[in-house]
């Protein structure tokens, strides 16, 4: 399964990390697994607080 190609200008797609509650957008090294992306970061997956 292919990933979406995306245009140069158009908006990269969106989610909220359940922890800190702050938005974070697609990256290239979430290519293949955007699906299962869940947590902005590292220290929100271990549940550190900010």
């Amino acid at each position: 399964m292919p990933a979406e190609r995306r245009r140069a200008g158009t908006p990269r797609p969106e989610k909220t990390c359940p922890v800190c509650q702050r938005p974070f957008q697609w990256r290239k090294k979430w290519e293949r697994n955007w699906e299962q992306v869940r947590y902005c970061s590292d220290a929100c997956r271990r549940g550190t607080p900010r």
